[in-house]
């Protein structure tokens, strides 16, 4: 007889990046990288580009500084199980499990994460549509660009294909590049080449761009520790800011707002950057399915 405890998950995406959600609300779960690298594991376990742990603020010891203005606190590993700063439409889906369990309500909320807090609107429902079916909006922070230089000397290499690329950081790095085809990326299994490696020291995600149209872009990602998946929220933003400075916008010097459109494998993102550089991302989130792992693979898998 297995004396591993029943453990309660759900499934989410947000535009098909998709997450295994395991609600440890009063932080008793110890969960190895090996753990998660096996839950997430799209054979041998439930499958997901990431694991989502919901835990109060004051019962996790990277959040309790957070505690007084976000009762929830965010960890969020890889799918290798390595632990991440953020995940922009993690964060969105864990938004909408706070609002399906009554955690959370239509309207505003603050999250705590690795990378600082996280401000959350969540819109009302459309009248025909189901009662969480309204967009999840998030303050994603400010973009930090790296100097030196408009492109910080970065270049990303995929075989012989040789891109610039900007350094952007949105809570996590970003190495964006801009190319003719999202074909040109290649099959994104394994991590294309950037240069200098000093630049990354804990690694990337990178992000190849295509124009559709104005102030709407389309890219693929390769993100550190997951491979190519559906979409990137981080991503997203940090594509939407290198797009904006190469077309020669600038909220914090016009002081007006930028909007660009921002298509992914998995569907549509609409991400604006403010005049005081605090950068939004709105985009779907869903819910699809719960359960419990079974106590036997799980006593295996805590191991």
């Amino acid at each position: 007889m297995s004396n591993a405890p029943r453990l309660r998950f759900l499934k989410g995406h947000g535009t098909e990046n998709d997450f295994v959600i395991v609600p440890d609300l009063d932080g008793r779960l110890e969960l190895s990288a090996a753990a998660v690298a096996r839950i997430c594991d799209r054979r041998a376990g439930v499958g997901g580009d990431g694991l989502i742990r919901v835990v109060r603020a004051s019962a996790h010891p990277e959040a309790r500084a957070m505690a007084a203005e976000a009762e929830w606190f965010m960890d969020y590993r890889n799918s290798d199980g390595s632990v991440a700063e953020m995940c922009g439409n993690g964060v969105r889906v864990f938004a909408r499990y706070l609002q399906r369990e009554g955690l959370a309500e239509e309207g505003d909320l603050t999250i705590a994460t690795r990378a600082g807090l996280r401000h959350i609107h969540i819109a009302k429902a459309a009248p025909e549509g189901a009662p969480d079916s309204g967009a999840v909006t998030v303050g994603m922070g400010k973009a930090v660009l790296p100097e030196p230089g408009p492109d910080g000397g970065i270049t990303v290499a995929v075989g012989d294909r040789t891109w610039s690329a900007r350094n952007i950081n949105m809570g996590n790095p970003h190495a964006v590049a801009f190319v003719d085809d999202l074909d040109q990326a290649g099959t994104l299994f394994t991590a294309p080449a950037v240069h200098p490696a000093s630049a990354y020291p804990d690694g990337t995600n990178v992000e190849f761009v295509v124009d559709r149209g104005p102030q709407h872009v389309a890219m693929r990602v390769h993100e550190r520790g997951s491979g190519e998946t559906r979409s990137c929220g981080t991503g997203a933003c940090a594509v939407m800011v290198a797009a904006a400075r190469r077309d020669g916008a600038d909220p914090g010097v016009t002081g007006r707002p930028v909007t660009y459109t921002v298509d992914v494998p998995g569907g549509r993102l609409v991400i604006s950057e403010r005049p005081d550089g605090t950068v939004e991302m709105t985009g779907p989130a869903v819910i699809v399915a719960e359960g419990e792992l079974d106590p036997m693979w799980l006593d295996a898998a805590l191991d």
